[in-house]
């Protein structure tokens, strides 16, 4: 029998969790190294499922499949894509930097405090998360996938309500009570739509007699399996929802700027960069395969959320006063680009929410981590607390001027490439939507530079006038980050060479093919 390559990539992190949350309570510095030990071996696994993976091979690859639950047809299957090994080594390399960035996040708190954060708590539940978040991506068992898509909130619920962000200018008691309130929020937004999908997946087995993602989709490809129109959209709906919320799309978005502003920076990346990609990951494996006509008869409704949510998050990250929050809506709107070129229906658009996903995770991890040093050094997450930070902390600035140049999607940066993809596919088969969509580009100029301005330039305010610069380990962290943008932003190839084919199957899923240019003819 050949090595389980995908169990041992989302066991090694589960194990890791349970080893470091059993590190006797006076070894936190033990513990934090275990987390980042273990962080790095999933790195390297995940690494070899990259290199074992032939993009020009069968779609579903490295595949495992034995029999679970038996009577209910339930099966622990694991398979990848082009798209899942690209989000599993996203997933997988940014683990160990927001360990590393998290380095003090769970310290004991100021002396006198009778609270004691507990850092072993804190570097396990990542590494539960990062196991979770890799089966999801893995799982082609329908069943299988709900199970972790939902076990998931378990541990960013204590992750945000426990260990919060300390830079906040109410008080502990206030700071306490607003996490606590970011905490519940997600989980019940994240709850309600998880009860809807499983209300779908039931009827799914109804329909299907099993929860096999390959059979039912052969199934309905030979035609030996028709649902009827009613039964594929109420079933379609029921995903969709969930995915929904997890993406997070308007107006189901409401729970991630409580979750981001109040969670460390760390962890506001982990939910954004990790934990949201399974949702739009699921719109692509799950929907479009599963239920192929209704994702067509639902897409302009889709379409036009997608760009609501563009817009409507650009506008409020323009207005914000909190920097975590103004990164928070900035992903939104980020979210909506990446649901927009998924429904576009184009190669070109899929192929460029792929990549969306990818390089979304990588700047905005380089933003928010960046953001998150410079919030530990003031103290404070109000923009107008900061002014003249490039003058005593220039590498610091730099950082976060590339992060941010990033964010909006500069030429020359990775997700230039993406959104450029993502409106060339959806300009071809709608081009009002791309049109307007391209608004949110003008708007992204806007809040990333107003940012940069208020925080970086001007006179030195003297709360900032004795900040140091970037750290030995805050550099280990970014300097990667920053690495990655450059050479995606230059040479895209590696990443398109792996997910095109799986695009390009997803495609053939939803009998779809990219229109036609117009080209008048030659007089």
């Amino acid at each position: 029998m050949s090595f389980p390559l995908l169990t041992a990539t989302a066991v090694l992190p589960a194990i890791g969790a349970i080893a470091t949350a059993a590190v006797p309570a006076a070894q936190r510095t033990a513990a934090k190294w275990l987390a980042l030990l273990v962080s790095l071996g999933t790195l390297a696994l995940a690494i070899t499922v990259l290199v074992r993976f032939d993009p020009g091979g069968d779609r579903y690859q490295l595949t495992e499949s034995h029999s679970w639950i038996a009577d209910f047809g339930v099966r622990y299957e694991l398979g990848v894509d082009g798209i899942a090994v690209a989000l599993i080594a996203l997933t997988a390399l940014l683990i160990p930097f927001i360990i590393l960035a998290g380095w003090h996040d769970a310290d004991p708190l100021e002396t006198g405090s009778k609270r004691w954060r507990p850092t072993q708590g804190f570097f396990a539940l990542i590494l539960a998360v990062e196991a979770m978040v890799i089966i999801s991506f893995e799982a082609t068992d329908v069943f299988l996938f709900y199970i972790f898509f939902e076990a998931m909130l378990i541990p960013m619920y204590f992750l945000i309500g426990g260990f919060g962000d300390r830079a906040h200018e109410h008080g502990e008691m206030v700071a306490s009570t607003q996490r606590s309130y970011a905490a519940v929020k997600f989980l019940l937004y994240n709850l309600v739509g998880g009860l809807i999908m499983l209300a779908a997946v039931i009827g799914l087995y109804v329909v299907a007699g099993n929860f096999s993602l390959q059979d039912i989709a052969e199934a309905r490809a030979n035609g030996t399996l028709d649902m009827a129109t009613n039964t594929e959209r109420w079933l379609f709906l029921g995903f969709f929802f969930a995915f929904a919320v997890k993406a997070p799309l308007w107006p189901l978005h409401t729970w991630l700027p409580n979750a981001m502003g109040e969670a460390t920076a760390p962890v506001a990346v982990l939910i954004t960069a990790v934990v949201d990609k399974v949702g739009t990951f699921a719109m692509l494996r799950f929907c479009l395969q599963l239920f192929p006509e209704a994702s067509k008869w639902a897409t302009p409704a889709i379409l036009v959320l997608a760009l609501i949510s563009i817009v409507y998050g650009a506008l409020l990250a323009v207005g914000q006063r909190d920097m975590k929050r103004l990164i928070a809506y900035a992903s939104i709107s980020h979210f909506g680009f990446i649901i927009m070129g998924i429904f576009a229906m184009t190669s070109q658009g899929q192929s460029g929410a792929t990549l969306y996903m990818v390089n979304h995770g990588i700047s905005t991890a380089a933003l928010m981590l960046v953001a998150g040093f410079l919030i530990s050094r003031r103290g404070s997450r109000l923009i107008a607390d900061y002014g003249g930070v490039q003058k005593v902390a220039p590498v610091l600035a730099g950082t976060f001027l590339i992060g941010g140049l990033a964010t909006l999607s500069l030429p020359g940066l990775a997700p230039f490439v993406s959104e450029f993809l993502v409106l060339v596919g959806t300009f071809t088969r709608y081009p009002v939507i791309g049109i307007i969509a391209t608004f949110g580009i003008v708007l992204a100029a806007l809040y990333v530079l107003v940012l940069y301005q208020r925080t970086m330039t001007g006179p030195v305010k003297p709360e900032v006038s004795a900040m140091p610069d970037l750290r030995v380990r805050e550099l280990v962290v970014v300097a990667p980050l920053v690495a990655l943008l450059l050479f995606l932003g230059v040479y895209p190839k590696p990443l398109t060479d792996i997910v095109n084919p799986a695009v390009q199957q997803t495609m053939s899923d939803v009998q779809k093919k990219d229109p036609q240019p117009e080209v008048e003819a030659a007089k």
